[in-house]
């Protein structure tokens, strides 16, 4: 999947349960017209999802599963009950949260990386990262490649923005790290997309600005006069 979306767009397709287009339906034709409009790649969260985004566009795809646990903040991809489920969906890649926060059952990071490689040695692993200690350890721990994703929403990295001081954390995360560095989070502009991949972003995923329309709309209605 890294050959196939280098200096690319990735459009993440999903919708939560409580938001209007929750649907594997209507993902997939989400899926469908990002292809259109030409991207090179889907991130998509549940494997229901994903096998209907599959049925859709022969993109490759960045597969997640978001699920709550009780004794953990993860919740992307937290145990080996998503990587079944994402094996199983056909994902090419699969992003793992992988902060240094506890995990569900405490299991380490580690063990996630070994265990999915064993069950699928030929899909591709990414980190979704929050701080520069984060990729540098994604990096030892074997992963393929690191995403910006969680950036802002850990309580360590809270308030924080991608595009805080010309994409700073960006130019971090690429000074420490030789694998390939995905930017993804709060890429809401044309031009932000432009900027990260001259920066140096391998790829860029782009997720709201496109595919949720209820924030598109927000931040239109936000400039009317009250």
């Amino acid at each position: 999947m890294l050959n196939e979306i280098k200096g690319r767009l990735v459009v993440s397709c999903q919708a939560l349960a409580d938001e209007p287009l929750h649907s594997s339906f209507i993902m997939g034709k989400l899926a469908l017209a990002a292809k259109e409009g030409g991207a090179s790649g889907i991130r998509a969260n549940t494997k229901e999802d994903i096998i209907a985004i599959k049925e859709e566009v022969t993109l490759p795809v960045i597969g997640i599963v978001k699920r709550d646990y009780e004794d953990s903040e993860i919740y992307i991809t937290a145990t080996k009950t998503e990587i079944d489920e994402l094996i199983e969906s056909g994902s090419e890649m699969i992003a793992l949260d992988a902060t240094m926060r506890k995990r569900p059952g405490n299991l380490s990071l580690a063990e996630l990386v070994s265990y999915a490689r064993e069950k699928s040695p030929t899909v591709e692993l990414m980190a979704d990262t929050a701080s520069i200690e984060d990729a540098i350890n994604a990096e030892k721990l074997g992963f393929d490649c690191v995403g910006t994703t969680l950036l802002g929403y850990t309580k360590k990295s809270s308030g924080r923005k991608l595009y805080d001081n010309d994409f700073a954390f960006l130019k971090d995360v690429l000074k420490e790290v030789s694998i390939p560095v995905i930017a993804e989070g709060n890429i809401i502009t044309p031009e932000m997309l432009k900027r990260v991949l001259e920066i140096g972003a391998y790829a860029a995923v782009v997720g709201g600005a496109i595919t949720r329309p209820q924030q598109i709309t927000a931040r239109f209605a936000a400039q009317i006069p009250e």
